[in-house]
């Protein structure tokens, strides 16, 4: 199951016309990335569950048959929670093991060797784990050498932590587990993890070496795409790589005297004017026009977005249909959405 009933507010103002699993990474909606890790694991049947701007998701997905796979869908009227949203499609579950994942966070964890870990331990639910830097906007799962859980800490405090494993929100789960959720809302971190452990059921945490980022806020978002313009993590990158770091999908005038600093990724039908400095760690959406001597370092442009004369942007976020003046210069984490 694919979660993807989220409203994104920690992501706005991107999120008010654009829904959270469609924000673009390296030109491709997250929920992409999320359909095509699952596909290379062998897994055909999804289900979404859906809520805000559940309609544009769904049109983008349609029925999976762009990945070859086969989805449903699970609209919300009202947010359920993580584990309520997959008890009200438990019946979907009936086969065996299923994963249970976020469709905003960008991963290419090994799902097969998941599975082989889970199956080995006997274990009633896996939790994917990942060791990071930062440990204060993730749950911290605490587990013992044989990778057993033993007891979860929801976004801790200094003092209360006692591990750098974070909760990626990527879970393995048995049947058996939907018969401790109760129908309504209802979460894995905060209720579900924790009853599990008070019954004193098999719980293991499986420690992923794999990439793994929660594009849950700008900064997460920026450090994605440079992570996927810079190849640390598998992700498919759409166009004609022409040279080392360098991207172009079809349709494009590109003058001779645009530069193009790698890495950096230009979309369909984009107009490139003469002059135009375009990266590095610049991605540009489809169908953009960026005027002569316009100068995008570090920014992210949505669809349809236009970029006047001497424009120099820096460490920007364009939102789709962004149209920015001439002769301005921004600077440092401006995210932009005007239109003209």
């Amino acid at each position: 199951m694919v979660l993807a009933a989220g409203e994104g507010t920690r992501l706005r103002p991107l999120t008010y016309e654009t829904p959270k699993p469609l924000v673009p990474v390296v030109n491709r909606p997250v929920i992409g990335h999320v359909l095509n890790n699952l596909l290379r694991h062998g897994i055909r049947e999804v289900m979404i569950n859906l809520h805000a701007h559940a309609e544009r998701v769904r049109a983008y997905c349609r029925d999976g048959s762009p990945w070859g796979l086969r989805l449903r869908y699970s609209v919300e009227p009202r947010l359920l929670g993580t584990a309520g949203a997959v008890k009200r499609v438990e019946r979907f579950f009936s086969g065996g093991p299923f994963f249970v994942l976020s469709g905003d966070g960008i991963s290419d964890i090994d799902l097969s060797e998941m599975l082989a870990f889970h199956r080995r331990r006997r274990s009633l639910a896996t939790i994917a784990v990942k060791a990071v830097e930062s440990r204060f906007e993730y749950g911290v799962t605490l587990a013992d050498p044989s990778g057993r859980v033993q007891g979860f800490l929801e976004k801790p405090s200094w003092g209360q932590v006692f591990s750098n494993k974070v909760n990626t929100g990527i879970y393995l789960c048995e049947p058996e587990v939907l018969r401790h959720i109760p129908r309504g809302p209802y979460d894995f971190g905060h209720q579900l993890w924790p009853r599990l452990l008070k019954l004193k059921k098999p719980v293991y945490a499986y420690e992923t070496p794999a990439y793994w980022c929660d594009v849950g806020n700008l900064s997460e978002y920026r450090k994605c795409q440079i992570d996927g313009l810079e190849g640390r993590v598998r992700l498919n990158i759409p166009g004609r790589h022409i040279r080392e770091g360098v991207w172009i999908e079809e349709g494009n005038r590109i003058s001779r005297a645009a530069v193009l600093k790698a890495p950096c990724l230009i979309g369909k039908d984009c107009r490139v004017e003469g002059g135009a400095q375009i990266g590095p760690y610049t991605v540009v959406g489809d169908r953009a026009r960026i005027s002569a001597r316009a100068v995008l370092k570090n920014c992210i442009l949505f669809d349809n977005v236009t970029v006047g004369k001497n424009v120099h942007l820096s460490n920007c976020i364009l939102g789709a249909g962004g149209n920015v003046q001439e002769d301005i210069t921004v600077y440092e984490a401006a995210v932009l959405n005007i239109r003209q």
